[in-house]
């Protein structure tokens, strides 16, 4: 039986009621403004928002970035938000991709070419005069003399050839006792040869000449056990012949024990005139050197003594020399050219006459104008140069600064020596080596020509390792030529060079050479480089790029760099939170096999105590319906009052 209690409802008015709620509100507004305070209290330095959808809402309401905002404004229109999204990293992609040319554009390390015409007083260069006459036939025809029978026998057979003899005691000479090792034993490892354009070349001996036309001539070198040879063929006779001989009159040169001794280092029998700026020259002004083919050779102005200097351009204000070309005494089969050979260079370079030199014709005047231009390159990432040669792996063996063509052959030596055990005659000769001779090294010869192939294909890396120099100074030249002396003339200045230089007149036309070297112009040419992409310019083209796509500025990049951070920050946090929460979770489950063992304990002897059970009553009295209807009145006055 249920107990109904009646409980009376009081009214409450209005005005307690409004008061009621006032005291509420102000209640909550001290709630929030301690917890404002304790918020404020408990801010940190450096706060991060709680997800990425705040953070992107706050960037995009706050940049200064154009376009940002319209992905948050129109988020209500679908369609809004999806244009003005694709819209927008469609720019920013665009706009990343032209950064990616400018890098590369940029590290690619781009340099303008600057000219510049300067007009001032020019230091005229070094000018090196050869008499294109090797040793004289003279000095060294002890040397050469079973040489020159080989060679006149190997002409008679292969073209049925005399050639008549320079010295007429050349018989007598050829015929005493020669040494038990003669040269002709190392000629028969070396012969010249005569075979068929589509036949190899053997060692056996000269076929007989049927159609001159369909024949290729050329020698062969082996190595010591004569398994592997190298075939030097000619298309031409007159080069085969030549290079032949030449071989051969290395190998005499490198027996020598002072070759200086042979040298024609007087002056007077080669350069009959000297003059420069209308002055005499002295021996100060020339040093003289050795080449093996090309002779006598003197360089004039190479900065032993004071530079020469040209404040004028034209031909009175250079050199010009007076040369002797007579052939009397050349070596006929090492000579095949009569005249002198000149070259133009910087001092302190070598002069090499094989490369840079030209000839100068007997019984002519030749006159050489030249242009100087200097061209300065930008070392480092700009270009692969270098100051002066001390960061290229290549020991420098001539006695002058660096230069591109030093370098080359001086790596080529090295590679001579460490391969075939000697050094090749024409180049200088390391520390601790020796030249090549074939009385002591029988196969260099096999090993120099095919170490020439592998040179000439860049296998030995030569060209790969000898890198330009930064600062080059070069010659354009041009020349001219005028018979000299004239018909007209020519008895005169004859009988004048005889007269002051015990000239003997063989030859009138042959015998003499007039060379005039001078500047052409006052001016000479520096072309120079600069960077065409640096730092500023960098810049200053990423920032038009992102002012063109955003118009924005660069406090706007940095916005984009603090949004940049917050991700990968928030990225973190929310990353740190997540691995903590599996370790609570992980902790808080039991790990299987691990039981309460509890219920299975044995129960306590002695005496059981009661078991007591505890039972709470609820006891739920029903309203009445005087008391329902109080709490429907009540209601409704709530509600009026709201």
């Amino acid at each position: 039986m249920h107990q109904v209690v009646a409980v009376k409802a009081k009214k409450v008015p209005v005005r307690e009621r409004l008061r009621r709620c006032e005291q509420e509100a102000e209640k909550q507004q001290k709630v929030e403004e301690v917890a404002e305070k304790l918020e404020k209290e408990c801010q940190g330095l450096i706060e991060f928002h709680k997800s990425y959808h705040e953070l992107f809402q706050f960037f995009c309401n706050n940049t200064t970035i154009h376009g940002a905002i319209r992905l948050v404004c129109s988020k209500r229109n679908k369609m809004k938000t999806a244009f003005w999204s694709v819209l927008f990293f469609l720019t920013f992609g665009l706009m990343y991709w032209q950064f990616g040319i400018l890098y590369r554009q940029y590290f690619s390390f781009p340099v303008n070419l600057n000219l510049n015409l300067n007009s001032d007083k020019l230091t005229f260069p070094a000018v090196t005069l050869c008499t294109l006459n090797p040793y004289r036939y003279s000095a060294v025809q002890k040397e050469l003399d079973e040489l020159d029978r080989i060679t006149h026998q190997t002409l008679m057979d292969l073209y049925n050839y005399n050639m008549s003899l320079v010295q007429s005691n050349w018989a007598a000479q050829s015929t005493r006792k020669r040494s038990p090792r003669s040269l002709s034993h190392h000629v028969q490892r070396h012969p010249l040869r005569r075979h068929k354009r589509d036949e190899p070349a053997s060692l056996k001996g000269n076929s007989p000449p049927v159609d001159k036309s369909d024949w290729k001539i050329g020698f062969i070198l082996c190595n010591e056990t004569n398994e592997d040879c190298f075939h030097q063929t000619y298309s031409s006779g007159v080069d085969a012949v030549r290079e032949w001989y030449s071989f051969h009159y290395i190998n005499i040169l490198a027996r020598m024990p002072n070759t200086k001794a042979l040298d024609e280092s007087n002056f007077e029998n080669f350069i009959y005139a000297c003059r420069f700026n209308e002055v005499p020259c002295d021996k100060a002004n020339y040093t003289h050197f050795h080449h093996p083919i090309y002779g006598n050779c003197y360089t004039f102005n190479d900065g032993n003594s004071s530079l020469w200097t040209s404040s004028l351009p034209g031909i009175n204000n250079g050199l010009s020399l007076l040369v002797r070309t007579e052939q009397n005494d050349y070596i006929p089969l090492l000579s095949t050219v009569t005249g002198a050979r000149v070259m133009v260079h910087e001092q302190n370079e070598p002069a090499f006459m094989d490369d840079g030199g030209f000839n100068v014709r007997p019984g002519m005047e030749t006159s050489i104008s030249m242009r100087k231009e200097t061209t300065m390159r930008l070392g480092g990432s700009y270009s692969d140069c270098t100051e002066d040669g001390s960061d290229v792996q290549v020991q420098n063996l001539y006695p002058s600064h660096y230069t591109e063509q030093v370098c080359i052959r001086s790596c080529f030596q090295i590679s001579m020596v460490e391969r075939c055990g000697c050094a090749y005659y024409f180049y200088p000769l390391p520390s601790g080596a020796e030249y090549c001779d074939y009385t002591k090294q029988i196969a260099w010869g096999h090993c120099y020509y095919k170490l020439q192939v592998e040179f000439k294909s860049n296998i030995l890396g030569c060209f790969s390792k000898c890198r330009k120099p930064c600062e080059v100074t070069e010659y354009q030249l041009s020349a001219g030529h005028s018979h000299w002396p004239s018909s007209v003339s020519e008895d005169w200045v004859f009988h004048m060079l005889s007269r002051q230089n015990k000239y003997n007149i063989t030859s009138k036309r042959n015998g003499v050479a007039k060379v005039n070297i001078f500047f052409e112009e006052w001016k000479y040419k520096t072309n120079g480089e600069s960077p065409a992409f640096t730092v500023v310019t960098l810049l200053s083209q990423l920032g038009n790029q992102w002012s063109l796509w955003f118009g924005s500025s660069v406090l706007s990049v940095v916005e984009l760099a603090e949004l940049i951070l917050d991700f990968i920050a928030i990225t973190f946090i929310l990353s740190f939170r997540w691995l903590r929460s599996c370790q609570l979770l992980a902790s808080a489950v039991p790990t299987p096999g691990a039981h309460d063992n509890t219920a299975f304990q044995p129960e306590p002897s002695g005496p059981s105590a009661p078991i007591g059970f505890t039972v709470e009553a609820v006891v739920t009295t029903l309203p009445s319906s005087n008391s329902l209807e109080l709490h429907g009145q009540d209601r409704d006055a709530e509600i009026g009052l709201e």
